[in-house]
């Protein structure tokens, strides 16, 4: 006979699992700062150990299940968020002729 988790648990894995998949959009970003050569590989790699350590405490003393298989997919789309919008910034908008009008 299984033992079920306590809902408590349940909670915290969803809550660790989303902290994750923020993780995991930041170290996207920071992994393509650092392929443009704006960011130290340091980052990158720091924000990859709190996305895996994330995601070793979803998965810790359980077997795959729906939360787990759902917290992998909001990873990765995650990360193909953070990539995409890091590897396609917006144009910086030219404010000085609104800030400095031309006086005639």
């Amino acid at each position: 006979m299984l033992e079920e988790m306590p809902e408590s648990m349940e909670f915290l894995r969803a809550v660790l699992g989303l902290i994750g998949a923020g993780c995991a959009a930041m170290a996207a970003r920071a992994l393509v700062g650092v392929r443009k050569g704006w960011l130290k590989p340091s980052r990158a790699a720091g924000w990859l150990i709190r996305t895996v350590l994330c995601l070793a405490g979803v998965m810790f003393r359980h077997r795959v299940d729906a939360l787990e298989i759902a917290v992998w997919v909001l990873m990765a789309a995650a990360a193909g968020v953070g990539w995409w919008v890091a590897a396609h910034p917006k144009p910086q908008e030219d404010l000085t002729t609104r800030i400095f009008p031309d006086e005639k």
